[in-house]
């Protein structure tokens, strides 16, 4: 058998992608020196989209196979990144310019946090194929373009502050390498123990569903007004809706 037609080797590749995804943020910088505040936020608020989007998906999935079971693995995976992000909140105020200097104590602090926003994504992607492979490609397509907003925020971030565009795009990438490390074990545990699949459907759904409530969305509001991004969210839930019919 080919190596690239093994699940587990495509599960990372595919998740890879996503994290590769993160860096097509930065190419705007190539051409571009100053980009509006607004089309951020408008940004944000269509990844929003896509990512509840993504999370009602996996509820239906799981809603499909055991109910109560999707239920628990929702609150399992709400607690989970809470607790997480409350913990690295509480250990550093690390901003993403204090990460430049590539001081190492730093960059491990930078990746931590990191993980907690991108571990959820990667579950996500390998829960999903674990489901079947036309499912785990639609959800890691969904996370894929909800990437590339978190990529423009950070060169947004660094590049004004003397960072060349292509070592943004690295970062950009870098901060989301969890997403390809963690789809691998949620695909496996999920292989191994079948029954299992709509706790971790729920889980995945979970802890998105909080993020997009406690940073895309506040992030979002910070640069457009409500009625803005409000539009751009349920147009995104459009567009993936069609992109789900097409796929379909």
């Amino acid at each position: 058998m080919d190596w690239i037609s093994l699940p587990v080797t495509q599960v990372f590749i595919y998740a890879l992608l996503t994290a590769l995804a993160t860096g097509i943020g930065a190419l705007p910088f190539f051409f571009i020196k100053d980009i509006s505040v607004s089309f951020l936020g408008k940004s944000n608020a269509a990844a929003a989209g896509l990512m509840l989007s993504a999370s009602y998906n996996l509820i239906f999935e799981g809603y499909r196979e055991n109910e109560w079971m999707t239920v628990g693995g929702m609150l399992a995976g709400v607690i989970l990144v809470v607790l997480s992000n409350k913990w690295l909140e509480e250990k550093s105020t690390l901003e993403l310019k204090d990460v430049v200097g590539g001081k190492k104590r730093q960059m491990l602090l930078f990746l931590g946090i990191m993980t907690v926003h991108s571990f959820a994504e990667g579950v996500s992607v390998g829960v999903s194929f674990a489901n079947t492979l036309e499912f785990g490609t639609f959800i890691a397509i969904a996370i894929a373009i909800h990437n590339i907003p978190e990529g423009l925020a950070i060169s947004l971030v660094m590049v004004p502050n003397g960072t060349s565009p292509l070592k943004a795009a690295w970062w950009s990438i870098f901060s989301s390498l969890p997403q390809p490390l963690m789809a691998v074990p949620a695909f496996l545990f999920v292989e191994t123990f079948r029954e299992y699949l709509p706790f971790g459907l729920g889980f995945a759904a979970g802890a998105m569903i909080w993020m997009v409530f406690a940073d895309l969305i506040p992030e979002a509001l910070e640069r457009c007004k409500p009625r803005t991004i409000g539009l751009w969210i349920t147009l995104a839930i459009l567009g993936m809706s069609a992109f789900q019919i097409l796929l379909g």
